[in-house]
This record gives structure tokens, C-alpha cells and sequence, in this order.
């Protein structure tokens, strides 16, 4: 995203436990491949005898191609792409999928000040961390203000009837990856409600969604990263059942010169990475979309100002604070482990 847009095509920060075999009365169908820069997966526990894999697979991977022709910045005919080329400030017409994600996005940045900022796209290609990488040198002060001249979610619209979007500033370049992700495990969490599926755990990215039970007829386990750039071990085991977990960190992607660290966690406000202690920050909501997108914004505001905010909205949330010894833990008073 990205503030956002390389992290969110890392298998950052979760992954699946699976450590232990399944009873056979409750066996387990894995699903994987490849989707928006990074992999999902799919487990279903006991698939109802009505359903052919094949078929179901066949599905999913239509799902997730509708999800990047409507929101990937990497097609040129997706629908995000054409209202990034648009040079006109009146309304663009778009579907209603697409509208309403912005619309949850904008709902994001208003609650947080603009720490979420879906176009931040421009700072954060600028210092390097874009699709076209960069050459690990910080930019000039003008740059940043060049840059940041053409950031600001209040200079984007969204309506839904009918569905359109509309940028006040003509180079205004929506990037949704910090969300893209979520959302798409939402579609498919929706999509295997309807197809009667009543146990699975979907995983796009590092971003996750569980409904009912594993093999062994417990909650889904999910391991929550360590935020240690040398190496990936498990700091926390959670469990999970009808919801959604999302992390962001800020420890897979940076670059160092002249001893100063340099995080791919863009501030809009300032136009440059965050110099907090905030390592990671873990979500749990009932849709993957909003989880992915408080965590991103929990993570820019920091350690204080994020936790503070996760607080008086009364999300369960996990701070992972680096420290002179290690690291500490924040947690939320509406975070139950």
C-alpha cells in the first residue's frame, strides 16, 4: 500500500499453523495459487459431498480475476487504471464493487485523520517503494512537496448511486493495495457462504478470514509473526473463529544509509517513512477489508497515537513495540487472546 504498496505483496507478518494431522472424520482440503502479487490459500474442513473441488477451485480463481480487473494497479484495463489516467476532475463512472471499497477506504482515512491514505502512491514511489523500486537514496525536500501536492484523500469522491468516483486534483492516483487484499478475502469468504461451506480459513497475503472449526474441531490457529528482519519466527499463537486477523509491520521493507533507517511506512501528513518504534500491528474485525486497513493506519500513527485511536474505537489490536531490550506488547482492552 504501498504506504503501503510493497508490503502488501509480502506473505508478511501471519501464517497458517498447521503443525498437527486432522482426525480422518474431519479431513481438510487445501486450495493455493498465486494471486496480486502474492498467494492465497483455502482450507475447508469436511467439504460438503455436493461440492467438486474442481468446480469450487474454478470458482475462487474467477473471483480473485474479477477482484484485479476491478482494483489492480498493475492492469492497464482494470478499472482502477482508467480513473488513474483520467485527467478530468467530473465523476467517473465505475462499479459498485469499486465504489464501495473507496467508500470504506475514505471511512478509514476520515477516522484516522488521513493516516490511511489510499493516495499516498506518489511519496511512496518517490522514496523508492514503489512497483518500480528505487535507488535507496532519500529525495529532496522539494520532491516530497512536489509529491505530496498531489496526495490527500479529501481530494477524492465516491458516490454510489450511481456508482463513480471523482478527484479534485487531475493527477490524483489511487493506489488499493493496502485493502485489495482484505477485500478479496472477503469476496471469497462470501463466496464460500453461499456455496455452503461452513469451516475454512482463507488467507490472501498474510491477511486472514475464519469461520467455524479445523480438523481437530478447534478455532483456527494463526500465528502472528515476530518482527525481526533476519529471521521469521512465531511470537504469538491466536485463535480464530468467525472473523478476520490483519497485520502490517514495517520490518520487511526499508533500506539504510548512513546508519539512519528508512521504513516503507509513509506518513501522508509528512511526506516521509515513520521514525516510531511500532514494529507491527495485528487487527482483529469481522471483514478482512477493515482489518487490513486500521492495521495499516495503527501502524503510520504509532505506538501512542495508533494504540489510542484502536482504543476509543474499541478494536481488538496487538502492538509490537520495539525497544531497548526487545520488543513489548500493547494490546487493546477489547483484544481477548
Amino acid at each position: 500500500m504501498s504506504q503501503y504498496a510493497r508490503l502488501s505483496f509480502l506473505p508478511v507478518l501471519l501464517s497458517l499453523l498447521t503443525c498437527c494431522t486432522p482426525a480422518p472424520e474431519n479431513q481438510v482440503m487445501e486450495l493455493r495459487g498465486a494471486t496480486m502479487g502474492t498467494f492465497y490459500s483455502i482450507q475447508v474442513t469436511d467439504l460438503p459431498p455436493a461440492i467438486e473441488p474442481t468446480r469450487l477451485r474454478d470458482r475462487i480463481e474467477a473471483e480473485l480475476e474479477l477482484v484485479k480487473a476491478l482494483m489492480s494497479t498493475y492492469r492497464d484495463d482494470s478499472e482502477l487504471s482508467g480513473f488513474n489516467r483520467n485527467r478530468a476532475t467530473d465523476w467517473f463512472a465505475v462499479s459498485p464493487a469499486l465504489a464501495g471499497l473507496v467508500q470504506e477506504a475514505l471511512r478509514t482515512s476520515e477516522v484516522s485523520d488521513g493516516a490511511f491514505d489510499v493516495t499516498v502512491g506518489p511519496l511512496v514511489n518517490l522514496w523508492g517503494f514503489g512497483p518500480d523500486g528505487g535507488s535507496d537514496t532519500p529525495p529532496a525536500d522539494a520532491e516530497i512537496a512536489r509529491a505530496k501536492a498531489r496526495v490527500g484523500y479529501r481530494k477524492l469522491s465516491v458516490r454510489s448511486d450511481p456508482p463513480a468516483l471523482r478527484k479534485s486534483e487531475p493527477t490524483l492516483y489511487l493506489d488499493l493495495s493496502a485493502i485489495a487484499k482484505g477485500y478479496g478475502v472477503d469476496r471469497l469468504a462470501e463466496l464460500l457462504d453461499a456455496t455452503g461451506v461452513t469451516d475454512y480459513l482463507i488467507e490472501i497475503g498474510g491477511e486472514l478470514r475464519g469461520r467455524g472449526y479445523n480438523g481437530q474441531g478447534l478455532p483456527w490457529r494463526i500465528a502472528v509473526e515476530r518482527p525481526d528482519p533476519e529471521g521469521r519466527t512465531v511470537h504469538r499463537i491466536l485463535a480464530l473463529r468467525d472473523g478476520a486477523i490483519a497485520t502490517s509491520g514495517d520490518y520487511r521493507n526499508f533500506f539504510e544509509q548512513d546508519g539512519k533507517r528508512y521504513s516503507h511506512t509513509i506518513d501522508p501528513k509528512t511526506g516521509r517513512p515513520v521514525t516510531h518504534r511500532l514494529a507491527s500491528v495485528t487487527v482483529l474485525a469481522p471483514r478482512t477489508a477493515r482489518a487490513d486497513a486500521l492495521a495499516t493506519a495503527f501502524l503510520v500513527l504509532g505506538p501512542q497515537a495508533g494504540f489510542n485511536l484502536a482504543e476509543s474505537l474499541r478494536i481488538p489490536a496487538l502492538f509490537i513495540v520495539r525497544t531497548s531490550e526487545g520488543y513489548s506488547e500493547l494490546q487493546t482492552s477489547a483484544f481477548v487472546d
